[in-house]
Order: C-alpha cells, then structure tokens, then sequence
C-alpha cells in the first residue's frame, strides 16, 4: 500500500510537540522513533495531531490523536501512545511499547453479530502482520458497548460503539530504534478498516470491513 501524506494538525494543547517529545534528558532512540511517527505517511482521510501524553506509564512519552474523517464526519478515532523505558520493562518485554484506544460507532445489525470481539482483534494483529512487523507481548480488550434513547430523547435510534484497547512492544532494530512509522501506518489501517473505509490497495480487497457510519470523538 503507498498511501498518501495524512494531515498532521498544529492543535497541542498549548504544548509544543517537540517539547513533549525531547523532554528533559529523552536518549537518542526516543527521539529518533517520535521522528519517525512525525514522518510516516498515512492514509489521507486521517487526521492526526499531537496530544498530551500520559505522564506515569514510563519515563519517556509521546501521544497523537487521530480520526478518520468524511466530509464533517468523523468515522472512528483513537490515539496512539508510544513509550519508552531506557532501562527495559519486564511486563514490556522491550524498551517500548505502543498502547492504543480506537473507537467507533455501529450499526446494529453488525453489533449484533457475536464474533465482532474476535473480529475486531484480528484486525490489529492482522493490521502489524501485512506490515510485516515484528512485535510481542500483545494484549488487549474489545469491548461493545449499546446505548437506547428514552423520554426526551426516545427519538434517536438505538446506538453500539465498539472500542478496542490494547498494547504491544515492537521490536527494535538498529540502535535499538523501532520501526515507529510503520507501527503508525498498521495502528492507521485499523484505525481506517473499524472506521468501514474500502482497503486503498486493491490486493487487500478480500479484507472484511464495517459500513461506513458516524463515529465518536476523541474526548
């Protein structure tokens, strides 16, 4: 696949994005796999932009945001969390790890289907896996989740949300660097296949997604 550039916003939340990146004392291979994140290019219906990341997971971390995007509506989203222990993580198994949340609203004739949990996780390891990436200690959650409307607002149609929530350590290469950018590109392939969009590469058209619909912000 040799999607387009993705649009990266300027928003922070008031904190510049190299700032949080380098820190006060970030080593080299931080730095050199959040540059990697900054280059990556991703599907264009995705927007990206960086946010604040989580302050006690790991000494070192970098947050983006994202949503897949059609017209004024916003399909699905999630964020991606990169961290990094210099001194290693025995639960990690690694010095990094990607921890994930992507969401999006369903219809309910797919909600109802039993196997979506299953389906949906496929979706990730099969997202890493067509990348070619190496990567362990992966786990996670997939939760369904169903709202019905009453009184005031028995109007609105009954409404699923699938989320899927999960970590893993991606293996290191040189200098102990991991292949960031394409972790980013699996994590926005996901992000695209829950959001119902057709695979952009024509050799992947056997890949199972969703109808489009309207999603959740990222809140």
């Amino acid at each position: 696949m040799a999607p387009a550039q993705g649009q990266f916003s300027d928003h922070s939340d008031g904190v510049d994005s190299k700032e949080r990146a380098e820190g006060p004392s970030a080593p080299p291979a931080f730095l050199a796999a959040v540059e990697a994140l900054r280059s990556a290019r991703l599907r264009p219906e995705l927007e990206v932009e960086v946010t604040r990341p989580p302050q006690r997971l790991a000494p070192h971390a970098y947050a983006l945001e994202a949503a897949v995007v059609d017209g004024e509506d916003d399909l699905a989203d999630g964020r991606l969390v990169l961290l990094h222990d210099p001194a290693g993580h025995d639960a990690w198994q690694g010095a990094f790890r990607l921890v994930t949340l992507v969401r999006a609203e369903l219809e309910p004739e797919m909600a109802a289907d039993p196997l979506l949990p299953e389906v949906c996780w496929s979706w990730l390891t099969g997202a890493l896996d067509a990348r070619g990436l190496l990567y362990g200690e992966a786990g996670g959650t997939v939760t369904r989740a169903g709202s019905h409307y009453f009184g005031a607002l028995s109007a609105r149609r009954p409404a699923t949300q699938i989320e899927i929530r999960a970590s893993w350590t991606p293996r290191e290469g040189r200098g102990g660097v991991p292949d960031a950018a394409s972790h980013l590109m699996a994590w926005g392939d996901l992000l695209c296949q829950i959001a119902g969009l057709p695979p952009s590469d024509p050799a992947d058209a056997a890949v199972v997604t969703l109808p489009q619909r309207r999603g959740p912000q990222v809140s």
